[in-house]
C-alpha cells in the first residue's frame, strides 16, 4: 500500500469504485458549473479529506454523503497524481468495493447515478486515467474470484 499521509488535506481525494461482479461500476455526473473539476464528467464518488482525516475514512464519508451506500469492506487499489487540465495537481488515492445489491443508493450530489458497464464506458464523457483505474478494478476483483 503506497498511501501517503503527508499530502496537504486540500490535495487530497478518496475514491470509491463501487462494483457489480459484471464489472459495471457506480459513476457519478458530476454538476455541469464552473469552478468544479470534471464538471460535467462522470466519475466514482469521492471528494477530499478533511483535516486530519485518514483517506480511507474520507473515502467511504463521501461514498456515503454522496449515494447513500454504506461500505464497510473498502479495498486500496490505487494511489497517483492525478491531472486536470486547468487545476493544480491533486493526490487520487481509489478504493474499491462489490456492491451487495442490498442497499439503495441515491444520488445526493451530482446531476445522476447509476452503474456503467465498461464496455459501453465510451460512450460517456469519463476522464481517460479513471479508464484505467476502472480495468485495474476489473483485473484485482477477477483475481480475487479467482482466489476464493
Amino acid at each position: 500500500m503506497t498511501i501517503n499521509p503527508n499530502a496537504l488535506p486540500s490535495e487530497r481525494v478518496g475514491a470509491v469504485m463501487l462494483i457489480r461482479k459484471n464489472g459495471a461500476a457506480l459513476m457519478q455526473l458530476r454538476d455541469l458549473k464552473k469552478g468544479l473539476r470534471n464538471s460535467g464528467m462522470w466519475v466514482p464518488p469521492g471528494g477530499h479529506a478533511d483535516l486530519n482525516e485518514d483517506i480511507k475514512t474520507c473515502a467511504r464519508r463521501e461514498l456515503l454523503e454522496e449515494t447513500a451506500y454504506d461500505c464497510k469492506n473498502l479495498e486500496f487499489l490505487t494511489e497517483f497524481e492525478a491531472h486536470v487540465k486547468g487545476w493544480p495537481p491533486y493526490l487520487l488515492t481509489v478504493f474499491w468495493a462489490y456492491y451487495d445489491g442490498i442497499q439503495q443508493l441515491q444520488c445526493l450530489e451530482g446531476q445522476d447515478l447509476k452503474f456503467i458497464n465498461r464496455d459501453k464506458a465510451d460512450s460517456y464523457e469519463i476522464p481517460k486515467y479513471l479508464l484505467n483505474v476502472w480495468d485495474m478494478v476489473i483485473t484485482v476483483s477477477n483475481k480475487e474470484d479467482t482466489e476464493l
